[in-house]
């Protein structure tokens, strides 16, 4: 049982980072497939490395925004930009796209278009910023931290709610394609939530409510556009809720409700 919950979480490790994480011993589709409740305990992971060097940054630059561009960047570096590059597919294909088949053609083409290219640009700046006006070194940190977990957790919402829309036998991420278990779903919340107790709780509660509005905007666009997810859009679905929860706790520490 240990064991087998073990393979998923190193399915899950492996699929979402660059982490050099040891593979289960019997790897297959089924076994990644049900990874998804570990997504936000991999994303905590990404979030508390990207949190160290957030701290670690601001030893040598207490002010500024190269902390938070440092931090920032090693999310990227350890991912992959795995979630940018399912943005900015996602901005491609539902920005320049006229029909259903149209979009999801657009979104398995590897080139970076206009829309792709305007929406990762202003998605990596709201978060650089935004971090960077998140208050005192710990408290960004465990800004960072918890908007990395809850990301995550927003994607595999999403995979539980949604249909797929693409065809499962022409995806490159078959195993995403199968239904998300209610269980898998509330396990992934549970894992994300937790640590929203290292914050204020005005900050935890506005930020999660930014970062939900958010995330809503690709997910009912794409439902409306073609009819359901697809890898990218859940990419754009963790990045939405990864923005919006920075912006929402920086706004509530400069407005001084805390």
């Amino acid at each position: 049982m240990i064991g087998r919950e073990l393979d998923r979480l190193a399915c899950a490790a492996q699929f979402l980072t660059r982490l050099p994480i040891p593979g289960p011993k019997a790897w297959s589709d089924d076994l990644l497939a049900r990874s998804a409740g570990y997504f936000p305990l991999v994303g905590l992971t990404v979030g508390g490395l990207c949190a160290a060097v957030l701290l670690l940054a601001r030893l040598a630059w207490p002010t500024g925004v190269l902390p938070a561009l440092l931090a920032v960047a090693v999310g990227v570096m350890v991912t992959g930009g795995f979630h940018e590059d399912g943005l900015a597919d996602t901005a491609d294909g539902l920005g320049g796209g006229h029909t259903r088949e149209q979009r999801l053609a657009i979104m398995k083409d590897s080139r970076l278009g206009s829309y792709g290219a305007l929406a990762l640009g202003l998605v990596l700046a709201a978060r650089i910023v935004a971090l960077a006006h998140a208050g005192g070194p710990w408290r960004a940190a465990a800004v960072l931290f918890c908007a990395h977990g809850l990301g995550r957790a927003a994607a595999v919402v999403a995979m539980h709610l949604m249909p797929y829309a693409a065809e499962p036998a022409a995806s490159k991420l078959k195993p995403v394609a199968r239904d998300v278990r209610a269980h898998e779903a509330a396990i992934a919340l549970l894992i994300a939530f937790a640590p929203l107790l290292l914050l204020n709780p005005v900050i935890a509660a506005a930020a999660t409510l930014a970062g939900a509005a958010a995330a809503l905007w690709p997910a009912l666009a794409a439902r409306g556009l073609i009819s359901g997810y697809t890898g990218d859009v859940l990419g754009a679905i963790e990045q939405a809720f990864e923005t919006a929860f920075l912006l929402g706790a920086a706004a509530v520490i400069g407005l001084g409700w805390t």
